[in-house]
């Protein structure tokens, strides 16, 4: 199954999306690690707040308690107002740490110490007045007893056990911290690492679908442009680019199509050059010839002599025949026909090659031919051509082999078949080109497309096939009538 390319549009769109993505994700990283830096520093903020509202409600205690000193042993009178100050403050302190507190164990450790200092506040009040009634050591000594041992240390276990709650929570807060800051350190890295894929991924995408299909497509350029029209661009890439190597693909073959035409034009023209003069200098001795064999047809001469000379004027006259159809092969074919017969043409085209049959010791094994073989063509036409077959066939066999002619006859056509044990043909023939190649030292590379050409005019079709043991098999399939309206 072929890949489908991915266009241009598509890959900036693809590579638009996944940077908006990272812009997306890296935004989300950075707000998540603000958000708990905030929450980790507003957490910092209450608890130090806590702690800090617990030292002081400790200590606006111990000046209360100073002032109550200072207005039971001193007299002083403004002492029991301050007093009242700080109870006031106090009261204050602990409204403070109720609004702060968030967890039940703080609440529940306010609640104790705000409980122990009602209590205190209370109780060491009258433990004063009882001293002031009496006015005696004991009852002093019992009081600071009391007040150290009782109320004070009460108060500071409670205290003590709060601060303890207070430094675990610090404890959980620095952890916290730790695990946020960890935590936006990754959430930070991620967009780093996956900005960096993407960008060897588009490194590699872009190395692999642009720059080197870019450069196959220079590659090609070049080559096409010094001539080597069969290089064909990879299709490969994204679409813009298989589009550009398709169109140059189409431009190099179309190329070599018009290249082919004047190659064809130009040895066509040589052609329309070179065929009459050769038919010029052929003709002139072909008429000596013909003439002589007349001036020497005596009727005292025996009939073997006169029959050799009748040889010649009819050989001569085939080859006058002959020159005059390559000189038509370079104009469009008029065919002549007219009643005869496949052997007749056969026989024909075999008579000036009897000298090489000779040589080469060739066999020729020819159809046993049916009473009617009657056709109505061009005979001087066809005869050439299977004169042309027939020569090259010969030249491509080896000594002793053989030739074989067949002939099937069907209602409305004949197929006339050549099989030779040659060495096969190197190239196949094109019906279209004015000429093909040869392997003969002298040969023209005309004879199989003139073939073509007549069959063609004579509304037949010529084929040639390998032989699997060796050789090439021609087909001539020709109908037994011409019509030259139809053709």
């Amino acid at each position: 199954m072929t890949k489908k390319n991915k266009s241009l549009k598509d890959l900036l769109l693809l590579h638009e999306i996944a940077f908006i993505l990272l812009i997306i994700l890296a935004a989300t990283a950075g707000a998540i690690g603000i958000h708990l830096w905030e929450k980790s520093s507003q957490e910092a903020s209450r608890i130090s707040l806590l702690v800090t509202e617990v030292q002081q409600t400790r200590g606006d205690l111990y000046r209360q308690m100073k002032e109550l000193f200072d207005a039971y042993f001193l007299d002083d009178s403004g002492a029991r107002a301050e007093y009242d100050n700080f109870t006031v403050t106090v009261e204050a302190h602990f409204v403070q740490l109720k609004k702060i507190t968030v967890s039940e164990a703080e609440k529940a450790a306010i609640n104790d110490l705000h409980e122990n200092y009602k209590k205190f506040v209370v109780e060491t009040p009258a433990l004063f007045d009882q001293y002031q009634a009496t006015n005696s050591d004991t009852v002093k000594h019992a009081l600071n007893t009391e007040i150290e041992t009782g109320l004070f240390k009460r108060y500071e276990e409670i205290l003590a056990r709060t601060e303890k709650l207070l430094n675990q929570k610090q404890i959980e807060l620095d952890n916290q911290l730790k695990s946020s800051k960890r935590t936006s350190v990754i959430l930070l890295i991620i967009p780093l690492v996956l900005a960096v894929l993407l960008l060897l991924f588009s490194r590699i995408f872009l190395k692999r679908a642009i720059v080197k299909p870019l450069n196959d497509v220079l590659k090609a350029t070049s080559e096409i442009s010094a001539g080597n029209l069969t290089h064909k661009a990879p299709e490969v890439g994204i679409v813009e680019l298989a589009a550009v190597s398709n169109s140059i693909n189409d431009m190099a073959d179309k190329l070599a199509i018009s290249q082919e035409t004047l190659v064809r034009t130009e040895k066509q023209a040589a052609q329309g050059l070179l065929v009459p003069m050769l038919a010029h200098n052929i003709r002139n001795p072909l008429a000596s010839i013909r003439a002589t064999a007349q001036v020497m047809d005596d009727p005292e001469h025996d009939t073997e002599t006169r029959l050799s000379l009748r040889g010649i004027i009819d050989t001569v006259d085939r080859l006058e025949r002959w020159t005059g159809a390559l000189l038509a092969y370079l104009l469009p074919l008029k065919p002549q026909p007219e009643n005869t017969s496949l052997k007749e043409i056969v026989n024909g085209a075999l008579a000036p090659l009897q000298q090489k049959i000779r040589e080469k010791s060739i066999q020729f094994i020819l159809p046993n031919w049916p009473k009617a073989t009657t056709i109505y063509t061009d005979q001087h036409l066809l005869e050439q051509v299977v004169y042309n077959l027939i020569l090259n066939a010969i030249d491509a066999s080896s000594k002793n082999s053989t030739i074989e002619i067949s002939l099937k006859v069907a209602p409305t056509k004949y197929t006339l078949t050549l099989l030779d044990q040659g060495c096969g043909m190197p190239f196949t023939p094109d019906p279209s080109a004015m000429s093909a190649p040869t392997t003969k030292r002298f040969g023209t590379g005309i004879g199989i497309p003139f073939a073509f050409k007549v069959c063609d005019a004579l509304a037949g079709e010529l084929k040639f096939e390998a032989r699997h043991e060796g050789g090439t098999a021609i087909t001539i399939l020709l109908p037994k009538t011409l019509n030259l309206s139809v053709n």
